[in-house]
C-alpha cells in the first residue's frame, strides 16, 4: 500500500496525471471548478434575494406572507437538500411541462447550469431568510423608533439604520452559507451536472488514481475556503468599523 501512494505521488507520475493538457486531467478539473463558481456565485445571489425578501416578508409582511414564508423555510429546512434536489431538478420541470402540454404548448428544456443554480438558491434562500432575519432583529428597536419619529419612510429607515447595522450581524452567518454553497455544488453530481467533484470522480476512474486526485480536489475547496474565509473577514471589519470606534469612545 505504501509502495502504490510513494509511485502515485511520485514528482513525474503526479505532474503528468494532473497536467492541463491531455494525456493529463488537470484541465478536466479546472474546467468543474470554472462550473462549481458559476452555480455557486448565481445560488448565492438568487438565495441572497430570496433571503431578503423573505426575512423582511416574514418580519413586515402580512399574515399571508408570513405564513408562506414560514412554510417555506420550515420545509426546506426540514427536509434533506438531495431530497430537495432531485424534486426540483426532475419533478417541477415535469409538471411545467405536463401544464404547457394540456395548453397547446411544447416542451421546454432548461439548461442544466441555470436548472442547477435555481435548485441550490431555493435551498440556499431558506437559510439566508433566517439569518437575515435574525440579524435585522438585532438592530436595536429604539433606534428603529428614533427614525419613524423622525418621519423616515420604509425605504429611507431601511437603507440608512437596519441595513447598516444588520449587516455586522449577518455577515459571519453568509459567509458560512456561502461556505456549505460551494460544497453544496458536489450534490449537482447526482442528476449529471459536471462540476469538480463529479469531473473529479471520472478522473479517478478513468485513471484508478483515485488518491491523487480526491487529494487534489480536496486542497481546491481547501483553497476555495481560505480565500473566502478572507474575504468575509474583511467584509465583516468593514461593516463592523462604526461598532469598533464607539466601543473605543466608550473607553
Amino acid at each position: 500500500m505504501l509502495d502504490a501512494i510513494t509511485t502515485l505521488f511520485a514528482p513525474g507520475h503526479a505532474l503528468g496525471l494532473l497536467a492541463l493538457s491531455p494525456p493529463g486531467w488537470g484541465g478536466t478539473l479546472v474546467t468543474g471548478l470554472i462550473a462549481t463558481m458559476e452555480i455557486a456565485f448565481g445560488a448565492y445571489a438568487v438565495g441572497l434575494a430570496i433571503g431578503i425578501c423573505g426575512a423582511f416578508g416574514k418580519l413586515y409582511g402580512g399574515e399571508v406572507t408570513r405564513d408562506l414564508f414560514a412554510l417555506y423555510t420550515t420545509v426546506v429546512r426540514a427536509v434533506p437538500e438531495l431530497v430537495e434536489i432531485l424534486f426540483l431538478y426532475y419533478a417541477v420541470p415535469s409538471i411545467v411541462n405536463e401544464i404547457l402540454l394540456n395548453a397547446g404548448f411544447g416542451r421546454i428544456a432548461m439548461p442544466p447550469l441555470l436548472v442547477g443554480t435555481i435548485v441550490l438558491g431555493v435551498v440556499l434562500g431558506a437559510y439566508m431568510t433566517e439569518v437575515l432575519r435574525g440579524a435585522i432583529l438585532a438592530v436595536p428597536h429604539g433606534q428603529i423608533e428614533a427614525a419613524r419619529a423622525y418621519g423616515m419612510s420604509s425605504l429611507l429607515l431601511a437603507r440608512r439604520i437596519t441595513f447598516p447595522q444588520m449587516m455586522s450581524n449577518a455577515i459571519p452567518g453568509m459567509a458560512n452559507l456561502w461556505l456549505n454553497c460551494t460544497k453544496d455544488t458536489a450534490l449537482l453530481a447526482v442528476i449529471g451536472f459536471s462540476e469538480l467533484t463529479l469531473n473529479t470522480k471520472q478522473a479517478a476512474g478513468t485513471t484508478k488514481a483515485y488518491f491523487l486526485f480526491f487529494v487534489a480536489a480536496m486542497v481546491i475547496y481547501m483553497c476555495i475556503s481560505m480565500i473566502s474565509g478572507r474575504f468575509f473577514a474583511v467584509l465583516e471589519r468593514w461593516a463592523r468599523r462604526g461598532q469598533r470606534k464607539i466601543e473605543r469612545g466608550g473607553i
